[in-house]
């Protein structure tokens, strides 16, 4: 049978579409992963302490947390094509900013900027997506494909930290946005179509603002207060101020036509457990793994080239287990899945918590896989039962606010993680008997949290849950309950 030029070039153009918001998203998520490897290079080149290493880990996290809901609403009400373009241009210039920062503060300044460009693309590569795919069977493999192609960038960023950093320094790890971020502006200002939603809701800015500012507080606290001391007039200020913004947040949230954060839909018991259970994963995996290198390279004398490579079973675990974990949620419930998980990252938490300088690499990758595995059965059916909780057309918006939760736990898991070690450390302990503290505690949060979401995490029916987990697939877009 012929296929008509028209039906040729409409394939054409979606394999382009997809290519382009692949590696938009491929380039987001390599910076999660990529900046991890050069921590101990930052560390040294920039004369900077454990405090230092949070702040740039922290600040990019932090931003792309509490704004990645808005990001959503801005890409429909505004034009996705435009947010999105956007969002490179600010991610690729904040990236040069980084590569050539004089100082710990320009750094910082630059991941907040990054920070700001990722919250905007990343939801908008997805609505793009989305948009170009109507039939709901399409849409699925389409958006199956774009986490699965720029995925890789997880697992890539490892490997390709540890061998820029190696021979060029830490700025190379920004400098790579760069060709990756000029070709996205060329290729997607000729070939994206502007789609937008006329319905879109308001931006909710008071939301927005106090929810940046009081987070941002309260990890200030958390981050300054090892450093200061948590009695000293600045942390205790900040977290007055945290309690106090975060206090109005809720307030005016809970009077908002159109909050960011309708919180209504916690008296869902599995929005809300589900949702909890997040913040750990992010809380332990994002704290555990700012630790990863900085072990390597400061307990066990690695390169940072070799200390990017011995990381990589964490990551790979995590790729390869990462898809299997709807399927087995869909089989076997939400609360099965999601507890075993828990309950197997758990341990291999507290088993990196008796690692020592003299532990063989033998003894160490397994741990390391062990965590990853753990971690990946956990988030997908996470944010599937956080779907399932809430009504139909508003299931793209509990799977923003789910991976809003993940970053919130990631941003205070560095926080909290890095006040251990310190706080080690000023009773006279050694950094790697502070790291093994950390460790212990993330391995015990998870622990705790895996005997929560056993009790209380709802059980899904079988027709249920496959439904919970394609709608998490077809609505990952945060703010897409507007548009359905």
């Amino acid at each position: 049978m012929a296929v008509s030029p028209a039906a040729v070039g409409n394939r054409t153009n979606r394999a382009v579409l997809l290519t382009v918001t692949c590696l938009g998203q491929f380039m987001v998520l390599l910076d999660n992963t990529i900046v991890g490897a050069a921590l101990p290079d930052m560390q040294h080149r920039l004369h900077t302490q454990l405090t230092g290493l949070q702040w740039i880990v922290d600040a990019y996290v932090l931003l792309v947390a509490m704004l990645l809901l808005s990001g959503g609403v801005f890409a429909d009400r505004f034009g996705r094509k435009r947010v999105y373009l956007t969002g490179v241009a600010v991610f690729t210039a904040a990236s040069v900013m980084c590569s050539v920062a004089p100082s710990v503060g320009w750094l910082i300044a630059g991941r907040v900027l990054q920070g700001i460009g990722a919250a905007a693309l990343s939801p908008a590569s997805l609505a793009l997506l989305a948009a170009a795919h109507p039939v709901p069977q399409e849409r699925i493999r389409a958006i199956g494909l774009w986490a699965g192609l720029s995925g890789i960038g997880l697992a890539a960023g490892p490997v390709a930290g540890g061998v820029l950093t190696e021979v060029f320094g830490w700025p190379a790890i920004f400098l790579v946005n760069l060709p990756i971020g000029v070709v996205l502006l060329l290729a997607g200002q000729r070939t994206l179509e502007e789609t937008r939603n006329p319905n879109a809701p308001a931006i909710d800015v008071p939301g927005t603002v106090l929810s940046v500012v009081g987070v941002g507080a309260l990890t200030y606290s958390l981050i300054e207060g090892g450093a200061r001391g948590w009695t000293s007039p600045p942390v205790l200020a900040s977290f007055t101020a945290a309690v106090i913004l975060l206090a109005a947040f809720v307030a005016v949230e809970a009077r908002r036509r159109a909050p960011m954060l309708p919180l209504r839909l916690f008296r869902q018991r599995l929005f809300t457990v589900s949702n909890t259970a997040m913040v750990v994963v992010g809380f332990a995996l994002m704290g555990s793994s700012f630790f990863f290198s900085q072990f390597f390279v400061y307990v066990q004398g690695s390169s940072i080239l070799r200390a990017g490579l011995q990381t990589l079973p964490a990551t790979l675990a995590m790729v390869i287990v990462s898809p299997y974990a709807g399927r087995l949620a869909a089989r076997y419930g939400f609360r099965t899945v999601v507890t075993i998980g828990l309950a197997v990252a758990g341990p291999g938490l507290l088993a990196l918590g008796t690692v020592h300088a003299d532990t063989g690499y033998a003894n160490v990758w397994w741990r390391l896989a062990v965590v990853g595995i753990g971690f990946a059965l956990t988030m997908s059916p996470l944010t599937g039962a956080a779907i399932q909780s809430v009504d139909p057309q508003e299931g793209g918006l509990a799977s923003g606010i789910s991976s809003t939760t993940r970053q919130i736990g990631a941003v205070l898991g560095v926080a909290v993680l890095g006040a251990v070690v310190r706080s080690r450390q000023a009773g006279g302990a050694s950094f790697e008997s502070g790291l093994r503290s950390a460790f212990v505690v993330a391995g015990a949060l998870t622990l705790a949290t895996a005997v929560v979401t056993g009790v209380w995490l709802g059980r899904s029916k079988s027709g249920e849950g496959s439904a919970g987990l394609r709608r998490s697939t077809e609505l990952a877009t945060p703010g897409r309950a507007a548009r359905r």
